[in-house]
Formats: C-alpha cells, sequence, structure tokens
C-alpha cells in the first residue's frame, strides 16, 4: 500500500444547528453509514459564520471544509443562509485567486429531515477531496 492510498483526507464541516447538524443526527440515529473523515463544528446559523474561519481550518490543515445551512427560505434566522450564499461566492473567488482547488471549498443545504443526504453529501465532498490529495496550499507549517 502507498503513502497515498493510506492518506485520508481531513474534512472540517461548519453546520446550522437548526437543519444540516439535526440532518447529521437524523443519519447517525437512523444508523446511515457515510466517512468517518469529517469534524463537525455546529454554529447557530451559516450566516454568522466568518470567511476566515474557513481560511484558518485550511491553514491549520484542513483538505477540505464544508459549509452547509438550511435550504433557502427555511432560515430559522430569516435570510442567515442566504447573507452566508454571497460570503461563501465571494470567497472561493479569493481562494481560486490564491490558486486553492474549487473541490477543497464545498457550499450546500441540508434540511433536518435529510439525513440520507447529508450521508450522501459527506461521500461526495470526501471523494471529491480525495481525489484533490492533500492541501498543501495555504497549510501553515507549526
Amino acid at each position: 500500500m502507498s503513502e497515498n492510498e493510506a492518506w485520508e483526507p481531513k474534512i472540517v464541516a461548519i453546520v446550522c444547528n437548526w437543519c444540516t447538524y439535526a440532518g447529521a443526527d437524523l443519519a447517525g440515529i437512523s444508523r446511515i453509514q457515510y466517512p468517518p473523515n469529517v469534524r463537525i463544528i455546529r454554529t447557530p446559523c451559516t450566516g454568522r459564520i466568518n470567511p476566515f474561519y474557513i481560511v484558518k481550518a485550511l491553514q491549520q490543515g484542513a483538505d477540505g471544509v464544508l459549509v452547509s445551512g438550511c435550504h433557502p427560505g427555511e432560515c430559522h434566522y430569516l435570510t442567515g443562509n442566504l447573507s452566508a450564499r454571497r460570503k461563501f461566492a465571494m470567497l472561493k473567488r479569493f481562494l481560486n485567486y490564491l490558486g486553492l482547488e474549487a473541490d477543497r471549498t464545498i457550499f450546500t443545504w441540508v434540511s433536518a429531515s435529510e439525513g440520507e443526504r447529508f450521508a450522501n453529501v459527506i461521500r461526495g465532498v470526501t471523494e471529491k477531496v480525495r481525489k484533490l490529495g492533500p492541501a498543501t496550499k495555504l497549510v501553515k507549517s507549526l
């Protein structure tokens, strides 16, 4: 087994408390299998995520970052998810300018009743990041 085959991506997921986190909980309760590569950070609303948290995760060695919240029109804080979508679009352009691969940062919607969808999103993100290989850009050595 080569070194690259043994490598598993580290993914940070910053998720909405009301929808995506509840969807992740449903996936766990339903015993739906998905890769264990993700570490979840629960936040009240994706609209409150500072884009530099995503940059910081990449600097600290995350191979990919997933941001996931409520579907449009379903935000518990009315328009927080739409604000997050705008911030995330700008951040992706900035990271692209820096030369970071687009599939290292992903934004998605998952509601509380979509446990299977959450598992599918995690599988998809893990596969995309695995194909890219370990992150080397932006990573600060300690």
